[in-house]
């Protein structure tokens, strides 16, 4: 792995909890290995793109690093209707990530709906440059994960496959297929390959208690969280 550079943005208003203040450590890479950055998750970073980075805020700590125990995991009721509603209907393909026209639409619409239903803030419509810098142009250890119902492309997620787990990165949706919960099937798709594969843990990103767009990541259990410490414990949420 090769740093490029590395800094550690000004405190601002958290984009999670919007009574506290955050602050980013950024680490810009290349050449990163599957061990490198698994060792990064270890340690609590994640990766967008070619950058990494980890909290660094000034008086919080509600980020929390959580990853699921995959051999122990036992879906609950809603996440079980995801799966039987989702297995056998839903086309899955996984491949290394293009940008495609389908796939743009799909992102703008979910995004769209996101600002309608949680306030998220809004963006411009992703250009096929900005799409292919966010997801395409990635490690050669990144999977895209796509979805199709009858042909018609319904979500994508992206994951990264590493020696000893696997990574969530993102996932969007059609916000018309919502009620086939595939954000929660793309996670129990992951789960299942890991299960294969035999890879101890899921990486879901942060776990932010009171933010309602990352709390549902407790609901995958066991899991464990990182402690401020460098240890992963337990986790009951």
């Amino acid at each position: 792995m090769e740093s490029l550079f590395r800094y550690t943005a000004p405190a601002s208003t958290c984009g999670y909890l919007p009574e506290e203040r955050w602050s980013l450590e950024y680490e810009m890479v290349a050449n990163l290995t599957p061990a490198e950055y698994e060792d990064r998750l270890e340690a609590g970073w994640r990766r967008f793109g070619a950058m990494l980075f980890q909290p660094r805020c000034p008086a919080c700590q509600a980020c929390q690093s959580l990853r699921v125990q995959v051999e122990q995991f036992a879906p609950d009721r809603s996440q079980r209707r995801a799966w039987q509603a989702n297995h056998a209907a839903l086309e899955v393909r996984v491949g290394k990530p293009s940008v495609t026209r389908a796939k743009l639409d799909l992102y703008d619409r979910f995004h769209a709906f996101q600002t309608d239903l949680k306030g998220w803030p809004e963006h411009p419509p992703k250009d096929v440059a900005s799409y292919r810098e966010t997801y395409v142009h990635n490690p050669p250890f990144t999977e895209e994960w796509c979805y199709f119902v009858a042909g018609r492309l319904v979500g994508v997620g992206y994951a990264d496959r590493l020696p000893g787990s696997m990574s969530a990165i993102y996932c969007f949706y059609d916000p018309a297929e919502r009620r086939r919960s595939l954000g929660t099937f793309n996670v129990l798709c992951l789960l299942a390959e890991c299960a294969r594969a035999k890879l101890p843990f899921l990486y879901l990103g942060y776990f932010v208690a009171g933010c309602k767009s990352l709390e549902y990541k407790g609901s995958f259990k066991p899991n464990q969280v990182r402690h401020a410490d460098g240890k992963w414990r337990d986790f009951s949420h």
